[in-house]
């Protein structure tokens, strides 16, 4: 029997030293890599970037933008993080 697991991992490593936060990060891919679906949310965004093969920006309340990691630029992440949305972008009212 396969049994599919989903974790919901927040801000897992705040306030832990580096150490930790790489065994952390290990313990969350190798989940991932056995099969596990992981939802991260954190406010660290190097983290997001390393870990995450998809990223989407919640800003009030709303995505505003969801693609795979490698197709954002950080300038971009901050962007939408601030309110910023696809349609802006389009236009150039960045």
């Amino acid at each position: 029997m396969h049994q599919n697991n989903i974790i919901v991992a927040a801000q897992p490593t705040r306030g832990v030293d580096i150490g930790a936060i790489e065994y952390i990060h290990q313990q969350l891919m190798k989940m991932r890599d056995l099969g596990s679906a992981i939802l991260l949310i954190s406010a660290d965004l190097d983290e997001v970037i390393k870990l995450a093969d998809r990223i989407a920006v919640i800003y009030e309340g709303k995505i505003v933008a969801m693609k795979k990691t490698e197709e954002f630029t950080k300038a971009q992440l901050g962007y939408y993080m601030l309110g910023g949305s696809a349609e802006k972008e389009a236009a150039g009212n960045v």
